[in-house]
């Protein structure tokens, strides 16, 4: 059995998918956990917030990983602020 040493990537354009989100054209909400291990905001959020037009970077003091669980109060309150925008 052999194991890849580069992950899969969901995104079909660059091996990083970043030029792929150079081609949103639509407001795009970003949210993250700055406590997040399992993927470095910097790594995720920040450079994508950079790429994208028109992104709103939201990012959640203390959250980790699952912040769809740990803050959905926050997250559906920025969520529905966002789309009512």
């Amino acid at each position: 059995m052999s194991i890849s040493k580069h992950p899969v990537n969901p995104w079909r354009g660059s091996p990083d998918g970043y030029d792929d989100l150079k081609k949103f054209d639509v407001p795009t909400l970003i949210l993250h956990g700055d406590d997040d291990q399992v993927v470095p905001i910097g790594a995720a959020a920040l450079a994508s917030s950079k790429l994208v037009k028109n992104a709103t970077l939201t990012v959640y003091a203390g959250a980790p990983h699952g912040l769809t669980e740990t803050h959905k109060e926050q997250l559906n309150a920025d969520l529905l602020a966002f789309l009512k925008a």
